[in-house]
């Protein structure tokens, strides 16, 4: 009953008073629970409060060798059992001499791996892939044109309204994590799109969902997941594509094109400049491709050739005395 008690009261009143977004609370949740079970099965049902940091490590332990985890999902468990136990104590249910993450070693941070883009090409290819003839295809045309110009998250994009979208100021406004808000610009040929998929579905009210299923209900961002890989299937393109991908292909490309990295974090709502930061290691794949094609190598290749046998003379400076 603790166990119970305690994830349902740090789901619904701490996470919840952080701001967090249902999808972030629900994994969360998954998170704990997976935990509560090895407890029971492997500690012999304790109470969430009678656990001791060696107990911690023992799944951690448990989900490397056992489970196969690797580096991040251990490091998200560390982070929510952390913030679940830290809130326990902020509400008086535990004292802080007992809570088990405290000075708990920090797991060592994994490199971050660099984000996979599409090219030009493959960009071009997913966009032209849905069907023009069909509301179905006009959607799914709006909602390629939506990620990946725009960069918004897929659940972002599920959760659009009619009034999000100022066809006459050619913008977007969208609510990200924590239940922010920013305003996007949106693009001529993006504002097109967007006027035929309304065109064919027909007028709605500002509050009423923008992108709706074949039943006229609002789409969940799993649905916009699965739309981006159909979309990728028939373009035969050979990369996992998903609506992050696009948001990275988004961000990549304004960065190839000399926008600001401030302003691509704006557009990204990022709330810090280091999560920006990662598309910078991208495009100096770019800058290292441009380097090679300097024509030096070809320049000094021809000096050498002129100069086969040639030795320049070595000036030495004047020798001190030494007596």
């Amino acid at each position: 009953m603790t166990w119970d008690y305690w994830i349902a009261l740090y789901a619904r009143t701490f996470c919840i008073a952080r701001g967090l977004r249902p999808l972030t609370i629900a994994a969360y949740e998954a998170c704990l629970g997976q935990f509560r079970a090895y407890v029971r099965f492997r500690l012999e049902d304790r109470p969430p409060d009678a656990l001791v940091a060696r107990d911690v490590l023992r799944y951690l332990e448990y989900l490397r060798k056992e489970r196969g985890n690797g580096d991040s999902s251990v490091n998200r468990t560390v982070v929510v059992l952390r913030s679940f136990y830290r809130a326990m104590v902020a509400m008086g249910h535990l004292e802080p001499r007992n809570n088990p993450m405290a000075g708990f070693p920090t797991i060592k941070a994994t490199a971050r791996k660099l984000p996979t883009v599409l090219t030009a090409e493959e960009t071009s290819q997913l966009l032209a892939t849905p069907d023009n003839d069909t509301i179905l295809g006009l959607r799914d045309r709006a909602i390629l044109a939506l990620l990946y110009g725009t960069g918004m998250r897929a659940s972002e994009c599920a959760s659009l309204r009619q009034g999000s979208i100022d066809f006459n100021a050619l913008t977007v406004t969208v609510t990200g994590k924590g239940g922010s808000q920013r305003t996007l610009p949106l693009h001529a040929h993006v504002v097109e799109v967007l006027r035929n998929y309304v065109g064919a579905r027909g007028a709605a009210l500002p509050g009423a969902p923008f992108l709706v299923s074949r039943s006229g209900r609002e789409i969940t961002r799993a649905v916009v997941y699965e739309r981006v890989r159909r979309a990728a299937r028939r373009a035969r393109i050979g990369k996992v594509v998903s609506p992050h991908r696009l948001r990275h292909t988004f961000a990549t490309d304004l960065l190839r094109e000399g926008v600001g990295l401030v302003t691509i974090r704006d557009l990204l709502g990022h709330r810090q400049i280091t999560s920006t930061q990662i598309y910078l290691h991208v495009t100096a794949q770019d800058l290292r491709k441009a380097a090679d094609r300097h024509p030096i190598g070809r320049l000094l290749g021809s000096i050498e050739h002129l100069l086969p046998d040639i030795k320049l003379p070595v000036q030495y400076g004047r020798r001190r005395s030494t007596a």
